[in-house]
């Protein structure tokens, strides 16, 4: 699978050959791209698990790349580590996988903080996440292009002048990852885990996605080919 590399659309026709020709779930796809992330992050910061470590701050979105954060938030909490949701849109705005994992999230201890109708994100984001040792960006997935717009043109702002790690969900928020060409307004990680392969875009994303890492989500190696060759 190392050779492997995947533009946004067959990477969308990987996971719908997934659900309708394996019969996953996208729940379970999800749940597992999360509980990847975790396994890594835990093994690179395991001190992350320990007795009054530092927090984990994740910040999130409202698509796909949401419900990974929320995923990551919940088994972080598993595993004694401790992870705070912060939501940049109003959870109303929450569709499908994602909206499911939000709703799963509120059952356990993890704070969710809804900073959608705050006048400074900025602020509020700096005064609550001081401590964070890792900042989590759950906010654009494979599918966004162009400049990031306002409220997560702000949270990247902010995220890239943290002092913790920045781990990137997937492809960090702002950079198009079929043409690898950053926007104006660009996560710089120092970790991205991205799900199934490669973008195709990483290749000529210089040290915008920090250390790369491929997270399998489940799928059959076969049926990627086939999704890949079709």
């Amino acid at each position: 699978m190392a050779e492997i590399t995947l533009t946004r659309a067959q990477s969308r026709a990987v996971d719908a050959a997934a659900i309708e020709r394996c019969g996953f779930s996208g729940m379970v796809l999800m749940e597992n791209a999360g509980r990847g992330v975790v396994e890594l992050l835990l093994d690179w910061d395991p001190a992350l698990a320990e007795a009054g470590a530092a927090p984990i701050a994740i910040l999130c979105g409202k698509g796909n790349n949401a419900g990974d954060g929320f995923v990551i938030a919940r088994h972080l909490e598993i595993r004694g580590a401790c992870p705070r949701v912060f939501l940049l849109f109003p959870s109303e705005e929450l569709r499908g996988d994602a909206l499911q994992n939000y709703e799963i999230l509120r059952h356990t201890n993890v704070p969710i903080v809804d900073l959608s109708k705050t006048d400074d994100l900025q602020a509020q984001l700096q005064s609550q996440t001081a401590d964070a040792a890792w900042i989590v960006d759950a906010m654009l997935g494979t599918g966004a292009h162009g400049e990031p717009r306002e409220p997560i043109r702000s949270a990247i702002t902010w995220m890239n002048q943290h002092k913790g790690k920045r781990l990137a969900i997937d492809v960090p928020s702002g950079l198009d990852c079929d043409t690898g060409q950053p926007a104006e307004c660009c996560v710089r990680a120092d970790h991205t885990c991205t799900f199934v392969a490669p973008k195709i875009g990483f290749a000529t994303a210089g040290n915008i996605l920090g250390q790369l890492h491929v997270v399998s989500i489940g799928i059959p190696p076969r049926l990627i080919e086939e999704v890949i060759k079709s």
